[in-house]
């Protein structure tokens, strides 16, 4: 260029700030013949923006002249890197503040956990006679929904209708998500239907406030009103969207949503891939999930532990190692969430040494703080492969004090071996810390009835029902073309009950052909014989599979859910009825995951 004049030479720092390349900016910034304020803000922003805060600090020290744009970005960028306190110094040094600043600070702090301090400093700000934006009430507002102050965010509303930022798009989003984190989600519908939205970010912020208040089943309703109204989702629209399809256990809608989300390219966003590695896990295809964490661009910390902990779910020990090692090659730092489901993967895989390994890697060598989870994972470790006092010595020496959650992994530990002698002493631990604890007493009466002490069950039952303590009821259900089936034991209610019984009678005489034989152990009551026979044959599992094989095509896989442990008789029936029908049955229950296959079961028998 013949004439490079001021415009010319800040629009190349400009470039090579928005660029990433800041060591170019800075020799730009070096080589000009002259700079003024928008020079050295331009800068300042740039080494704000990739968290080099100390040298934007230099420059802006070395600032000869400030105006309020650079104090103001100064301030922003002290909050973006968490220096909350910097901002806050800054703040109040500034000779002349304007309400970018008030709205920095108001929406830093708030950021930062700090949003009843937030608010108290707008409050200072409308005494100061500073006449707010659109963009500082959407960050008061927003504020009002962390600090769950219902009171104050309705008169933040009656301003925002006053002063006229009521179509603003932003505002209402802040307005509609305030709402619904205050469980108010009427006046959530109101704000948003006050006006016809063709916005994706107002739409979001509805999706996402019946997310928050867990009515799943409208927020698919509303994703679809917002496809028939041709708003196009954005990541967090599907987020919010397949999250519910998560917790609904509707693979077949997420699937749809899926297909959407990779028709408008962004099935690899972190946010989306994330939502999807977790619903495919949840509903019984952890493959499809760990296919679709391959495709992730970005992958963060979250992505890798849906995966692993995906992978531990499904008692895929190995799959979630091999995560593990390429987390630490990508640089990503392990989290108390990543420990937990490396922990959970050893522990349903039978990974002794592994457990043992990773407890010392992370415990002694990374010094990374133990949680009670993680006491509860390696507990759960050693009680499922027998080292029962290793478990005990373990709690014993634990430097913070065993809860719940410790002991009745070490009891869990105590029935898989049949060990009575440490599960009597391990619930009476249980008892001093809850005496009304339901799992305990079920699991101390199964071990008794599973050893032949009716006596004994007899009392701990005695006990229950002095106590008023009701055992939880096992059911199962399955989800077809979006309804969910239930049933429990013995269960004939179902429509379909006649030819679900006749399936299991055709299905009990095959077994039979196969050479299975009725665990009566499992049937856990001082009956009959027959009658414990008939009792297994019509779990609640075994009823959702019936029903299963008379509803969809042969040859497709059974997902089937149950609130319970399934038991070891209906395992093994489960792994015969596989290879009967020929079909892969997946199974999770209170557990774990189980993919039964070819008269198989993924878990080895061990769960």
């Amino acid at each position: 260029m013949p004439v490079r004049d001021m415009v010319m030479w800040n629009l190349m720092i400009k470039g090579c700030s928005d660029y990433g390349d800041l060591d170019m900016g800075l020799k730009l910034f070096d080589a000009m013949p002259g700079r003024n304020v928008i020079s050295w803000t331009t800068l300042v922003n740039g080494f704000l923006r990739v968290g080099r805060v100390e040298l934007a600090e230099k420059l802006f020290r070395e600032m000869p002249v400030k105006d309020i744009a650079a104090w103001n970005s100064m301030i922003h960028g002290y909050f973006s890197n968490g220096r909350v306190e910097d901002g806050m110094r800054l703040f109040e040094e500034m000779p002349c503040v304007n309400v970018i600043s008030w709205t920095s600070v108001i929406s830093g702090l708030d950021q930062h956990g700090r949003s009843d301090k937030a608010l108290f400093l707008f409050r200072e700000m409308m005494d100061s006679g500073v006449r707010p934006t659109a963009n500082t009430f959407s960050c008061v507002v927003t504020a009002c929904a962390n600090a769950f102050d219902l009171c104050f965010g309705g008169q933040i509303h009656g301003h925002v209708f006053k002063l006229g930022f009521g179509s603003d798009v932003y505002v209402t989003a802040s307005l509609i998500t305030f709402y619904a984190n205050c469980k108010q989600m009427d006046d959530s519908c109101r704000v948003f239907y006050e006006k016809l939205h063709i916005n994706v970010v107002v739409w979001t912020a509805l999706l996402t406030g019946y997310s928050l208040n867990c009515q799943h089943q409208i927020v698919l309703k509303v994703f679809g009103d917002m496809l028939k109204m041709k708003v196009l989702p954005n990541q967090s629209s599907f987020t919010s969207a397949l999250n519910s399809c998560s917790e609904l256990e509707a693979s077949d809608q997420g699937k749809e949503i899926h297909a959407m989300a990779i028709v408008l390219g962004l099935v690899t966003d972190a946010f989306v891939g994330n939502s999807l590695v977790v619903l495919y896990s949840k509903c019984g295809n952890v493959c499809t999930g760990l296919s679709i964490f391959k495709d992730i661009r970005k992958k963060n910390l979250v992505s890798w532990n849906t995966s692993i902990v995906g992978c531990a779910q499904h008692g895929c020990g190995m799959g979630a190692l091999t995560l593990f090692s390429g987390m630490l090659r990508s640089g990503v730092d392990p989290d108390n969430i990543t420990v937990t489901g490396l922990l959970s993967a050893c522990s349903h895989s039978g990974m002794l040494e592994k457990g043992r390994n990773l407890y010392k890697y992370f415990f002694q060598y990374r010094s990374t703080e133990i949680k009670l989870e993680h006491y509860a994972c390696m507990v759960d470790i050693l009680g499922r492969s027998g080292k029962l006092e290793e478990a005990e010595d373990l709690i014993n020496n634990m430097k913070i004090k065993p809860n719940l959650s410790i002991w009745l992994s070490l009891l869990n530990g105590c029935r898989m071996h049949s060990n009575l002698e440490v599960a009597e002493k391990t619930a009476e631990k249980i008892f001093n810390l809850d005496p009304l604890c339901s799992a305990a007493y079920i699991l101390l009466s199964n071990l008794y009835a599973f050893a032949g002490r009716w006596s004994d069950v007899a009392r701990v039952r005695g006990n229950m029902k002095r106590l008023g303590i009701v055992k939880q009821t096992g059911s199962s259900w399955i989800t077809l073309k979006g309804l969910k089936h239930t049933f429990l034991s013995g269960d004939r209610s179902h429509p379909l009950c006649k030819k679900i019984y006749q399936k299991l009678e055709w299905l009990g005489e095959k077994l039979k052909e196969s050479g299975y034989v009725p665990d009566q152990r499992f049937a856990l009551h001082d009956v009959e014989e027959e009658q414990k026979e008939a009792m297994l044959s019509y779990h609640s599992e075994r009823l959702a599979i019936g029903f299963a094989l008379i509803s969809t095509v042969e040859g497709t896989t059974i997902t089937v859910m149950k609130n319970l442990r399934v038991c070891g008789d209906c395992h093994s029936a489960i792994k015969l009825i596989s290879k009967i029908v020929e079909r892969e049955i997946v199974l999770r229950d209170s557990t774990r995951f189980h993919h039964f296959k070819d008269g198989v079961c993924s878990c080895g028998d061990y769960w």
